[in-house]
């Protein structure tokens, strides 16, 4: 175990599922845990404004880079990027903290995964916090309205071989437009870093060549209780995504935020943080 970057986390490797996960790490391991799940093209850092707050309220907080991304593992193949796979890394990860459930917040396409994971193994999920992800059988319905395929172009795009691979770098710098200052030049150098590990370009597009190959979940049911905070000035997502949700999530709240874009958690760092304190604080209703 090493000690990460940013003071009081901790790095240690998890194999789950037949793969290496690196993880970062904060709080007492006897809390009760947490698993922020990052999208993409983040890693583990997309969350390190939220880390210390869960960790002083007591939480075990566990930040994995997903399968592909930093310094995590990246097995060869498409196919070794299904959204199946990706949910079972995640039991594994949560079984491997010695405990059958945790609460599991998700951005972006570690949201994509938590959506998936509380459908199909919802025995594992105690909580469940979204930001900036579809449900897919919101994402379904938005498709056929328009708009929506035209802001998921570059889903397309990345089904190319080798150029979306050769484009990453200047792709990633493009997506990552928050607000002025969510991401600062250094945040940045540390993201292409990540990038330039050997295979994660690869491994980091091969989840959308792997979505568009093996699709999604048909399932719809959330049965745990839900938070999703949506930023509505998301270049790729339209807000409409937030709505219309109860049918599948029945035990749901929403909270927009009209000022945000699909970076939140970087936009409106205190108050996604406060929000999430309070909904996994708050004692589930019976």
């Amino acid at each position: 175990m090493t000690t990460a970057p940013l003071s009081g986390l901790r790095e240690r490797e998890r194999l789950v599922n037949g793969v290496r996960l690196h993880c970062v790490e904060a709080g007492p391991e006897g809390g009760l845990p947490v698993l922020l799940l990052h999208g993409f093209p983040e890693f583990w850092r997309a969350w390190e404004r939220q880390i210390g707050p869960l960790a002083r309220a007591g939480f075990h907080v566990v930040v994995p880079d997903l399968r592909g991304y930093n310094l995590s593992e990246k097995p060869a193949g498409v196919e070794s990027y299904r959204l199946s796979t990706l949910v079972e890394d995640i039991v594994g990860l949560i079984h491997d903290l010695g405990t059958q459930r945790a609460h599991v917040v998700g951005h972006d396409w570690g949201g994509i995964i938590a959506w998936a994971l509380a459908i199909t193994r919802p025995e594992v999920v105690d909580k469940l916090v979204i930001l900036n992800a579809p449900h897919p059988a919101a994402y379904r319905r938005e498709w056929k309205r328009g708009e929506q395929p035209r802001r998921s172009w570059y889903v397309a795009f990345f089904q190319l071989p080798w150029l979306p691979e050769r484009l990453l770098p200047r792709f990633g710098r493009w997506a990552l437009r928050g607000r002025s200052g969510s991401y600062t030049p250094e945040d940045l150098r540390h993201y292409e870093a990540a990038w330039a590990q050997p295979g994660a370009a690869t491994a980091m597009i091969h989840y959308y060549r792997a979505l568009m190959r093996f699709g999604n979940v048909r399932e719809t049911e959330v049965r745990a209780p839900t938070l999703l905070l949506w930023g509505e000035r998301d270049v790729a997502l339209v807000p409409e995504l937030a709505e219309g949700l109860g049918e599948w999530v029945p035990d749901l709240r929403v909270v927009r935020f009209p000022a945000a874009t699909h970076w939140l958690m970087r936009d409106e760092t205190l108050r996604v943080s406060g929000l999430i304190l309070d909904f996994l604080d708050r004692p589930a209703e019976d």
